[in-house]
C-alpha cells in the first residue's frame, strides 16, 4: 500500500511505502476522515485522506457507501472527465471506506508538522542519461 501526501502550500507531493503493520491505521477508515502522520514518518502532521484506488486500478468515490466495488452511471466527477455536455457513462467504482485491497491512498496534509515535506524527504538527484551512452 502505497500513501501519497500532497501538500498544497509547498506544491510537494511524496509517496510512502506503508508497512503491513501499519496498514491498521487506515483500514476502515472513509474518505474525508483525518489520520496522524507519526504513523507514517509524518512528526505533528495531520493528514485528510481524499481517495484511492484499489488493486486493479478502480478509484474510490465518496459517493459509495462502504467497501463495495459497483458499476454507476455517472455524468462527472472523481473517476470520470465528460468529453462533451451532458455526457454519461456507466464506470466501475470503490466504496468510501478503506480495504486491504485498496494499493494506493490520496492524502492531503490539514495540519503540517514543525519540519516541511523538503526537510523530511529530500529530493532526489535524478542520474544524467549521458553518462551511460
Amino acid at each position: 500500500m502505497k500513501l501519497v501526501v500532497s501538500d498544497t502550500k509547498s506544491g510537494r507531493t511524496v509517496q510512502i511505502d506503508v508497512p503491513e503493520e501499519k496498514r491498521a491505521f487506515i483500514t476502515g477508515k472513509q474518505i474525508g476522515n483525518e489520520i496522524q502522520g507519526d504513523d507514517f514518518g509524518l512528526p505533528g502532521y495531520t493528514l485528510k485522506l481524499t481517495g484511492g484506488s484499489d488493486t486493479s486500478g478502480f478509484p474510490m468515490r465518496s459517493s459509495v457507501s462502504g467497501s463495495r466495488k459497483i458499476k454507476s452511471l455517472v455524468s462527472g466527477g472523481p473517476g470520470f472527465k465528460p468529453e462533451r455536455k451532458g455526457q454519461r457513462k456507466k464506470k466501475v467504482f470503490r466504496g468510501d471506506t478503506y480495504s486491504p485491497e485498496i494499493t494506493q491512498v490520496n492524502s492531503m496534509v490539514s495540519k503540517p508538522g514543525a519540519k516541511s515535506l523538503d526537510e523530511l524527504f529530500p529530493k532526489e538527484e535524478k542520474a544524467d542519461k549521458e553518462e551511460g551512452k
